[in-house]
């Protein structure tokens, strides 16, 4: 907001080549309202005001920018620039514009870090893709059980600047295994003799190094914490992750799995920055999958070919039952993936899961059922009554009754299958998201058909079939 009320004076610094006033102003800026300038300016010029910002702004600047903008910035810095930045960079931040580097770039990049800088690089990339250890940082504040609280504040005042967070202290024994972390306020309101083992409950949560990301996203959510301790297999306080971490892998997980709804394979990477084959690969693969699948409707309405030739009155309604059953089995399995992926269903609540979906499936059903038939004998009793047209032809009755009962059957149907499916696809290993929107519609509008056509002829037969 600051960014876009200073706009204009920003420019006018930029085109007359003020950079020391342009510098001055930027010092009083928070880093992410300094890097939406940046990005909004000219690429020519981008450069141009990012050598202007002090060393330790600009490397706060650089972890706000996306990749795109950081890969263009490091080609036209000269060589100095980017050896302070990088090496000013949190290591989780860096790590994480290493990984997207090809190996080449990565490893060129870690040469330039100093000793100490590298050996941390080197050690988060060693972790699993996608693991807890990719996201930590080594900087934190650890201190000792037998401590006062005057020893961890006059600590923290020699070595707090370079940590992550001093939300939270962590408590270690002398060969660096956890033991217990303390709120900071804690240590604020107690006296200054008392030892930091009087102020411990044991009570501490902490992820594991080779932990999944999502996992620790879940474990972010249940205990509602800004950040949390990353431990190896033996117990030893290894780094932290803090909470702005965990919203980048919120993010990404998100915008998976609503690619995924769309009934296409997730990007991986940026819409504008994946290149266009891939783009097609990752959306042709389900796209024919879906058509193949839509082509047993084809087949299916083939074996009623008969019976709809004797009642053509019974395609009328065709997008109406299938839809509605589609419609059905993408909220049920959009409803089933999200409460998953927030921990609120697992696979033992199958059995529930399934109850729910009967009842639902029966109520929204009756509800559809009762609209479509109703909708069926107005029109049939007003065609009749003012245009002296029988739309639907003198067993109309019939008619309104087969497309009622087949909403009830095909939205149960739809909600029993689409709350279903993401729970066998857990079962097998899958990613429930997989169950996606169009893929429980295609499944439900060939299932649809065969329901619709089999009350059709329990209903008509003898008088329309």
């Amino acid at each position: 907001m600051v960014g876009k009320i200073l706009e204009p004076e920003i420019k006018s610094l930029i085109d007359a080549r003020n950079f020391g006033a342009l510098r001055e102003v930027f010092r009083e800026w928070p880093p992410a309202d300094v890097a939406e300038v940046i990005l909004d300016v000219p690429e020519d010029e981008q450069v141009i005001v990012f050598r202007v910002l002090p060393h330790a702004l600009a490397a706060d600047v650089f972890e706000y920018l996306d990749f795109d903008a950081q890969q263009k910035l490091l080609r036209a810095m000269a060589h100095e620039q980017v050896v302070a930045i990088l090496n000013e960079m949190s290591p989780d931040d860096r790590t994480a514009l290493l990984e997207e580097l090809p190996s080449a770039a990565a490893r060129q990049l870690i040469r330039l870090l100093t000793p100490e800088e590298r050996r941390i690089a080197q050690a988060l990339l060693g972790y699993p893709e996608g693991s807890v250890g990719r996201l930590m940082t080594p900087d934190f504040i650890a201190v000792y059980e037998n401590w006062t609280v005057q020893q961890v504040l006059d600590y923290i005042r020699e070595h707090g600047q370079d940590s992550e967070t001093l939300n939270v202290i962590y408590v270690v024994d002398e060969r660096g295994k956890l033991i217990d972390d303390i709120r900071m306020r804690e240590f604020l309101l107690k006296p200054l003799t008392s030892p930091v083992r009087d102020l411990m409950q044991k009570t501490f949560v902490a992820l594991n190094v080779t932990d999944s990301q999502q996992e620790a996203l879940n474990v972010f959510r249940k205990y509602d914490r800004t950040a949390l301790p990353v431990i190896d297999s033996s117990g030893v306080l290894v780094g932290i992750v803090t909470i702005d971490d965990m919203l980048d892998v919120a993010e990404a997980e998100a915008t998976e799995d609503i690619q995924k709804f769309g009934g296409m394979e997730a990007l991986d990477e940026p819409y504008m920055r994946i290149s266009f084959w891939r783009m097609v690969r990752k959306r042709a693969g389900w796209l024919v999958i879906l058509f193949l699948g839509e082509m047993l409707t084809a087949t299916a309405m083939a074996n009623y070919q008969d019976e709809i030739a004797r009642a053509v009155v019974l395609a009328l309604f065709l997008p109406l039952i299938i839809s509605s059953g589609g419609n059905s089995g993408s909220q049920a399995s959009t409803l089933i993936v999200r409460a998953m992926a927030l921990g609120e269903v697992t696979l033992r609540d199958w059995w529930r899961v399934a109850g729910r979906e009967i009842q639902a499936g029966l109520s929204l059903g009756a509800i559809l059922g009762t609209i479509g038939t109703l909708r069926v004998a107005l029109w049939s009793i007003v065609g009749e009554k003012y245009f002296h047209r029988e739309l639907y032809g003198p067993h109309w009755p019939l008619v309104a009754m087969t497309v009622g009962l087949a909403l009830v059957g095909v939205v149960l149907w739809g909600s029993l299958s689409g709350s279903m499916l993401p729970f066998v696809l857990r079962r097998v290993g899958a990613d429930p998201a997989t169950s996606s929107a169009p893929f429980v519609a295609t499944l439900v509008d060939v299932t649809g058909l065969i329901i619709y056509f089999s009350i059709a002829l329990l209903i008509m037969r003898g008088a329309m079939l």
